[in-house]
């Protein structure tokens, strides 16, 4: 048998092999005949500098988030008016190029150097200093300078201030090493101040908390989980406050899930004490108080940390547990009004989780487009492989959709703010709000999860800074309410409005759908989400004369459907403008595609009837009939 044999370029010997110059298709040496064989071996002269090899895998670059969201310039171009649109853009643009050259090299500087508590000095006296690194306190003069709170209050655009704040910061927040959760707590303070009024010692809090001047700009906390733990704010604070003489409070109480505690001031809940001297129980017995964290020499202010929280994932954020010792406090809310006063600060604290969760979406996106243009397997790139593009564009649509509702309850909240809202309105954010933060959260994990896969092994790899995208996503269906417990709110919000929060939904969604009546390219997603309200409409109307425990069984179903229904229509508006492009309406048809209304599809399964609980009981805690232990135990 002839030996084959092949000329090696002299270019390859002996010569250290730059990134590409490996050629596609290894070519072969031959190691002579063996037992009637010709044997090849990989050509050994392109390792001859190496032992690793030749083919390095170009990383995805981050560019220009904000030239690259045509999605989010759509929305401005359509919703802005021409006066203020060229200058957000500008903004938007110069902010999206910092972020690249500046903020995303410090964001991972907060993953690599996360917090450290130091609680005694070298002479042994105990000063519970939380270290962090440079980069985080870089991120706060940043978040100043931007006017990353600010914005939202100075309201120089109007009634568009909140869309443009929030647009920075779902800029900003997938490269903010998790500094957007201590600004998330700052704009919820700023909030409630600016509703109870600027009484002092309010007035300098809140001044501070929404300046741009780094050297006074302050960032708040916000501290009301205890060791019982959750949203159970009334029967699970056992926090104290003690009046003082001078009409001043101090705190004494263990917070068990303190965000951000190394902020400046902090607003928490506290029981006042009735006419015995006993804590007052229940939502009554609670008081809204705020506290500056240390005093004028820069020591804590009668507060000792236990420890740092060791969390999944928003490793980033100093986390702690906290011993009130005396805290000195002002009640900043009426007797026993505490928990009405923190509603405020919920709604922006849930639109801002809203806001990482579409920002963190848009992100994996943006870098797995990017690597699909430049990773190269089974003989073309990534984005020549239908099937990758397949799973890219089932992203793309959840993420479109989660985008505008996030920016559907943006413009609902800067109205508000501007007094330019209907009741209708009103109460349309109250509906959106929860319902945007309970399904985002659960968007976001698993398109993050899914985007992580589009990169393969390096998805998996720590050093890629990948993973932390999926970590850091898990809290967001967590934070500010679990997604059952915001659908338990959701069935709140219904119940007290009377029908008038169910109204305003229908009557958004028919606007929108009426807009869009005469588009034949439309016609079926149009269908769609008419025949889902239609049997959104008739479920309500049936479960509202039934148990409550049907309802409550019903809750989270029915938060989704609300929320897809919901999207499906805001698609749907999308690709009704003059200037929307064939994927727009694509995007509509996509998500109109799936089902609509599973709340009513799993009440014809009989998910909500009587006797469900008890069956699902039976599943989840199943034993044995003999040894009444688990069987799993067995």
């Amino acid at each position: 048998m002839a030996v084959r044999t092949l000329i090696v370029p002299r270019l390859l010997l002996g010569t250290h092999i730059t990134r590409g110059a490996f050629p596609r298709q290894s070519r072969l040496l031959s190691t002579g005949h063996l037992q009637g064989r010709t044997e090849s071996r990989p050509e050994l002269g392109v390792f001859t500098r190496s032992s690793i090899g030749t083919f390095f895998q170009d990383r995805p670059l981050l560019k220009n988030p904000f030239l690259e969201d045509a999605l989010l310039q759509k929305y401005l171009s359509r919703n802005l008016p021409p006066q203020i649109l060229g200058t957000i853009r500008a903004d938007l643009a110069q902010f999206g190029k910092r972020i690249v050259t500046e903020l995303d090299v410090l964001g991972q500087q907060c993953e690599d150097s996360p917090p450290r508590l130091q609680h005694y000095d070298a002479w042994g006296c105990r000063i519970d200093r939380i270290l962090t690194c440079p980069a985080w306190a870089r991120m706060k003069e940043i978040s100043a300078q931007e006017g990353l709170v600010a914005a939202g209050y100075e309201r120089t655009y109007g009634e568009w201030s909140r869309v443009f704040q929030m647009s920075k910061i779902y800029l900003y927040s997938p490269s903010a090493g998790l500094y957007t959760c201590p600004l998330a707590m700052t704009d919820g303070a700023a909030k409630v101040i600016e509703s109870l009024g600027m009484t002092w010692p309010l007035e300098k809090a809140f001044q501070r908390l929404t300046c741009r001047d780094p050297q006074r700009f302050w960032t708040s906390g916000q501290w009301m989980t205890e060791r019982k733990g959750g949203s159970d704010v009334a029967n699970g604070t056992e926090t104290v406050a003690l009046p003082q003489a001078d009409g001043t409070y101090k705190l004494y109480g263990f917070k068990w899930f303190t965000s951000a505690t190394d902020a400046d001031m902090t607003l928490t809940l506290g029981r006042e004490l009735d006419e015995e001297g006993f804590p007052k129980q229940g939502s009554k017995g609670l008081s809204l108080f705020y506290a500056e964290v240390r005093d004028e020499q820069g020591n804590l202010n009668g507060i000792e940390v236990q420890r740092l929280k060791d969390k999944l994932g928003t490793r980033q954020v100093p986390t702690a547990e906290l011993l009130l010792d005396g805290l000195p406090a002002h009640r900043i809310s009426s007797e026993g009004r505490g928990v009405a006063s923190i509603s405020s600060m919920l709604t922006i604290t849930r639109i801002h989780n809203t806001v990482s969760a579409v920002a963190a979406m848009r992100r994996i996106i943006q870098l797995g487009r990017e690597y699909a243009a430049k990773r190269f397997v089974f003989g073309k790139f990534l984005r020549d492989h239908a099937l990758h593009v397949q799973t890219m564009a089932r992203m793309e649509v959840e993420t479109r959709g989660a985008f505008l509702l996030l920016m559907e309850v943006c413009q609902l909240l800067g109205r508000e703010e501007c007094g330019l809202t209907s009741e209708l309105d009103c109460h349309l954010l109250r509906l959106l709000t929860p319902v945007a933060k309970l399904y985002t959260g659960k968007q976001a994990v698993a398109v993050v999860s899914e985007g992580l896969e589009c990169f393969g092994g390096q998805g998996y790899m720590e050093d890629t800074g990948l993973p932390r995208m999926l970590r850091d996503a898990q809290v967001l269906s967590i934070w500010e309410g679990t997604t059952n417990v915001l659908s338990l709110d959701v069935l709140r919000c219904l119940a007290k409005s009377n029908g008038q929060v169910l109204e305003a939904f229908y009557s958004q969604v028919k606007i929108k759908l009426e807009a869009a009546s005469g588009n034949q390219a439309l016609a079926s997603p149009v269908m769609a989400v008419d025949c889902a309200l239609s049997k959104l409409g008739q479920f309500v109307q049936v479960a509202a004369r039934g148990a409550t425990s049907y309802l409550e069984l019903a809750a989270r179903d029915l938060s989704c459907s609300l929320a897809r229904i919901y999207m499906g229509a805001l698609l749907i508006e999308n690709a009704t403008w003059e200037g929307a492009s064939d994927s727009d309406i694509y995007a509509a048809t996509r998500w109109c595609e799936q089902d609509l209304c599973p709340v009513v599809n799993n009440k014809d399964h009989g998910w909500y009837n009587p006797e469900t609980p008890d069956k699902d009981a039976m599943l989840v805690y199943e034993v044995s009939p003999h040894h009444g232990q688990s069987m799993a135990g067995e």
